[in-house]
């Protein structure tokens, strides 16, 4: 495969010489018709689980043992369970939302497993991946989308910060966090997840600019999932997403997001250069959000079951589990005890959620002021009014 990269600092065309980032406006049928098409990028494993040789990047991989193998694709298994069961606790009335990976595992799982205990780790909404690898218990990530806890884990515990709802301000934390590292004189790294959507975000190009100019050791991972809820990524941007790190002065990478090795390999690069004192790195995973946005979206409404076949076809777990049974890496008896191993997970979610108390109506209204305020009052009172006609409904 092509590998894009803007890590060489070299000049380079310019993005408008690139086939698709013209000013040629287009439209819907023709992003549906591309869906298909192998962008340029870094690919270690193909679609069909065939091991593709790169001058660059294979050795960051070089030394990965069987074990290693089937640890990812046990990673991937497990926390696409736990977010089909995340899915199905909220259609039930469980969680109030869910926003699922789905399609996203090895694009998490792989630059999870890239980072040291020692890096610390900035999310979004949904790196149920990244925090599977970071140590934190799923339920607590349940808890949260309960409405029973504000995130339910300690960040200096497992170095991962809690979930940030607002889109993209946790760039901006990860920079400042960044540059205290780099003043502090330590050799760890820092990463930050944001989406396709969040690089519109005026915080993301400030991040940008802090990072490149006090060369802080952060690698800014997107994951370019296609879709910003229901815009695609064509109306995000002109050019490909890594290749905005060129205006800001640090590298860009373009690595196949379905293929857990490639993201692997590219991750653990990026975070080497900012351990380095190399400063910033862009990495956008090329992927695909499989399911809706969350729970309350409808993707049917702006997406076609061709594009989501076509992606279907590049399927994280699938390509790997090719790859494992090519190499004669894995046995039946092997995805026999994960398949057991991932109903358990299932059922333990499962019980911890519906175990778990009932959310505190009230407790939105307090800390919105320090000192009360009239309004708040006002709307605590009506809302408990409402709360007690349910009742009076119940006993007639």
């Amino acid at each position: 495969m092509t590998v894009e990269s803007t890590a060489a600092r070299t000049p380079r065309r310019s993005a408008g010489s690139k086939a698709g980032t013209t000013g040629t406006k287009r439209t819907r049928t023709t992003a549906k018709k591309d869906a298909g098409a192998e962008p340029q990028l870094v690919q270690l494993l193909t679609p069909e689980g065939k091991r593709v040789k790169n001058a660059e990047y294979d050795k960051y991989v070089a030394g990965i043992t069987p074990e290693e193998l089937r640890g990812l694709y046990r990673d991937m298994v497990l926390t696409r369970r736990f977010d089909a069961e995340a899915t199905s606790l909220q259609r039930q009335g469980e969680l109030g939302l869910w926003a699922s990976l789905l399609g996203q595992e090895a694009a998490q799982i792989g630059s999870g497993r890239a980072t040291r205990e020692d890096d610390y780790v900035f999310p979004t909404y949904r790196e149920h991946g990244v925090a599977w690898c970071r140590g934190v218990d799923p339920a607590n990530l349940l808890g949260m989308f309960r409405g029973v806890n504000n995130g339910g884990w300690d960040p200096n515990s497992n170095n991962f910060q809690l979930y940030t709802i607002v889109i993209g301000s946790q760039t901006l934390h990860a920079t400042g966090y960044a540059m205290g590292v780099a003043k502090d004189g330590a050799d760890s790294a820092v990463i930050a997840y944001f989406g396709d959507g969040a690089s519109s975000q005026g915080d993301v190009a400030e991040s940008f600019t802090f990072s490149a100019v006090y060369n802080a050791p952060v690698v800014f991972f997107c994951q370019n999932n296609q879709w910003a809820i229901s815009e695609p990524t064509e109306k995000q941007s002109r050019v490909p997403i890594y290749q905005r790190a060129q205006g800001f002065g640090f590298p860009g990478v373009r690595v196949d997001g379905n293929d857990v090795l490639g993201v692997l390999a590219v991750t653990r690069w990026a975070l080497e250069r900012a351990r380095g004192g190399e400063g910033p790195t862009l990495v956008e995973a090329f992927t695909y959000r499989m399911g809706a946005h969350t729970t309350s979206d409808d993707p049917t409404r702006y997406r076609g079951d061709e594009e989501r076949q076509a992606w279907e076809a590049k399927d994280p777990i699938l390509r790997l589990r090719r790859y494992l049974e090519a190499s004669n890496h894995a046995d039946e008896g092997f995805f026999a005890e994960l398949e057991a191993e991932s109903d358990a997970l299932g059922k333990r979610v499962r019980e911890a959620v519906r175990a778990m108390p009932d959310p505190d109506h009230f407790a939105i209204f307090e800390n919105a002021y320090a000192d009360g305020h009239a309004l708040v009052d006002e709307e605590r009172a009506q809302f408990a009014a409402y709360q007690a006609s349910f009742a009076d409904e119940g006993g007639n």
